[in-house]
This record gives C-alpha cells, structure tokens and sequence, in this order.
C-alpha cells in the first residue's frame, strides 16, 4: 500500500480556501481534512471539531510542551496548530490528509524531514485581484476597521511568497478553482517518487 499525500493549502485571509476545502474533502475519495486546535473563541455556527478544536490556552501550551503538533503559530493573538498524531496516522494507512494552513505553518511541517516535498504538496490560493481580496474581506464583517487593515497588510505579505510553492490555484470560482485542486491531486498521484512502494 502505498503512503498518502499531505496538501498544505495556503493562502490569504478572505481568500475562500475553507469552503474551497470543505468541497474538495466532499467530492474526494481517500482524503480527509486535518482540523487544527486553536484558542480563539468559536465564530457563530462552528462547532467544535469540525472547523476548529477549540482550547484554552493552558491546555495548548501543555500540548506545544509535549511536542503534539506539527507546527504551531501565534496568529492574531489567537494560537493555533496541528495535530502530528492523526496526520502520520492517515498518512501511513494511505489516505491524503489536506490542512488548510498559513505561511508560517507551511515552513514549519516542511522542516521536518518526513514532511520535505515530495512528501508534502504546497498550493497556495491567490485571489483574482486586489480589489477582489478586499470586497471578500470586508464581506466577512467579523472585525473592525483595525482588525481589517492588520488582515489585509497580512495577505499582502503572505501573497508575495506565492513563489515558494509547487502550485498556485487562483479562486476565481469556487468550481473552477475546485477543478484545479482535483488536477492537481491526480497529477501528485502519477508522479514519479523515488523509493516510493
């Protein structure tokens, strides 16, 4: 049997990786989501281990102590991070594991020595235009002004480094940007890896 693949999807804030994601785990055979904890306070209609685990702080800084997580960040004052458990788990029972993750959080699994490409797949999901991330994320109306221009400031930044990535999937639509992550799992797929069973 052959080990899965881990797509790190990355991405700007407002930029729709998380409905993007929800469809690509539900239209996707041998694929699941890997949720991440974090300590911010659930957003209305998030239940807990669905989008998010959500801790408290003593109990994620214990966790980080522990070395549980993959990588783990402090993001808008909020902590999160990844599980290492259930992603090495999936991964060698041959299932894709997909996280929907920052750039911070991508340079920290790709660190790792069983988590350096080929092993691991990074795309980053670029919104149409400028113009377009901003409406998404005043669209969002869950910050205010301040919040919004440390988000926006963020996106910018982390859209610089779109370079560091194997791929790059522009969310024009939701279907077409869905169709290019599907192509870009079935071309990891026949790819060639040395050593690979």
């Amino acid at each position: 049997m052959s080990r899965g693949l881990f797509f790190l999807i990355a991405g700007p804030a407002g930029v729709g990786k998380t409905t993007l994601l929800k469809r690509f785990v539900l239209e996707e055979k041998g694929l699941v989501k890997a949720v991440s904890v974090t300590t911010r306070a659930p957003r209305p209609g998030e239940v807990d281990g669905a989008a998010y685990f959500f801790w408290d702080e003593p109990r994620f800084k214990a966790a980080v102590a522990r070395g549980e997580f993959l990588e783990h960040a402090l993001v808008h004052g909020n902590h999160y991070g990844t599980p290492a458990r259930f992603v090495a788990e999936q991964l060698a029972a041959g299932t894709d594991v997909v996280k929907d993750i920052d750039v911070q959080g991508v340079q920290q699994i790709r660190s790792r020595p069983e988590y350096r490409g080929p092993a691991s797949v990074a795309v980053f999901v670029m919104p149409p235009s400028h113009e377009e991330l901003v409406r998404r994320l005043r669209g969002r109306g869950s910050e205010d002004e301040q919040s919004f221009m440390i988000r926006l400031r963020t996106a910018e930044a982390e859209m610089v480094r779109c370079g560091e990535y194997e791929y790059v999937v522009v969310n024009d639509t939701l279907d077409a940007a869905l169709a290019r992550l599907k192509a870009i799992r079935l071309a990891e797929h026949c790819r060639q890896r040395v050593g690979a069973v």
